[in-house]
């Protein structure tokens, strides 16, 4: 099931406005890790509950070549952990994106999306895809406003268990 985009698409992530002093200092880049170490500390509150877990540092040492964050005068303010599978089709895999509440709806997880992207095209991947629970509709909104198909799909997490997947076509390489 696709879901609804004949809706007009409104942006949730408002690009940097020229006049915006981040616009111009914000950088996307490759995470390290003291940063994967900030974001194990501060996950938690950006995202106002306990997701700590969802960071398992397996998305560092094992699967962190593709991981990015972007920062503002040194310091984090968001990031992005990705990974890229080879099987069936090479596809970009976005596991988990965090904004520090001070910068959100200012551009920041388009940009990580887009050094994400660039990654993943640089790497030879041919889409990329994420997923969401059901009930994230700011998350959907953010994806479809991207550009991305969504569809729901039964028992995708476990019996029971629905969840939306998000993918896009990078195209031909």
């Amino acid at each position: 099931m696709r879901l609804s985009t004949s809706s007009p698409r409104v942006s949730l992530a408002r690009a940097p406005q020229r006049d915006d002093p981040t616009a111009k200092t914000m950088t996307p880049r490759q995470m390290t890790k003291a940063d994967f170490d900030e974001i194990v500390e501060v996950i938690d509150r950006w995202w106002g509950g306990p997701i700590g877990t969802f960071a398992h540092p397996i998305f560092f040492y094992e699967l962190g070549e593709h991981a990015r964050v972007v920062e503002d005068r040194g310091e984090m303010i968001g990031f992005l952990l990705g990974f890229i599978t080879q099987e069936p089709v090479r596809t970009g895999y976005v596991h988990l994106v965090g904004i520090h509440p001070d910068y959100r709806r200012r551009g920041v997880g388009r940009m990580l999306y887009a050094a994400f992207i660039e990654t993943c095209r640089a790497a030879g991947s041919q889409r990329i895809k994420a997923i969401t629970t059901l009930g994230n509709d700011g998350s959907k909104a953010f994806h479809l406003a991207l550009g991305w198909d969504a569809r729901e799909v039964d028992d995708y997490a476990g019996p029971g268990r629905r969840r939306v997947v998000f993918t896009k076509d990078l195209g031909a390489l």
